[in-house]
């Protein structure tokens, strides 16, 4: 699997459920050995890795947005403030 794969992956996913958490990305990268596009964060969990981020980025740059108190991505909505990460 390449970086253009999961990224068209994540979004797929996240078409289809509405929403896409991170840790549902990584275990299916794991699951389908693509650990080498996750890395390790400063708790030693595994998380994505920058490239693929930037990947899903280019794709959904102004339909999606991240949710950090849940960890996951959603589309956008009308009361959604500019930029990428949710409020509230």
């Amino acid at each position: 699997m390449d970086i253009q794969t999961a990224s068209n992956w994540m979004l797929a996913e996240l078409e289809r459920a509405g929403c896409i958490y991170q840790d549902d990305v990584v275990d299916y990268l794991v699951k389908t050995k693509a650990e080498f596009l996750l890395r390790e964060n400063s708790d030693g969990n595994l998380v994505i890795g920058l490239t693929l981020l930037k990947a899903f980025r280019v794709l959904t740059e102004t339909t999606v947005v991240w949710v950090k108190s849940g960890m996951y991505w959603r589309f956008r909505v009308l009361e959604d403030e500019p930029g990428r990460d949710a409020i509230g």
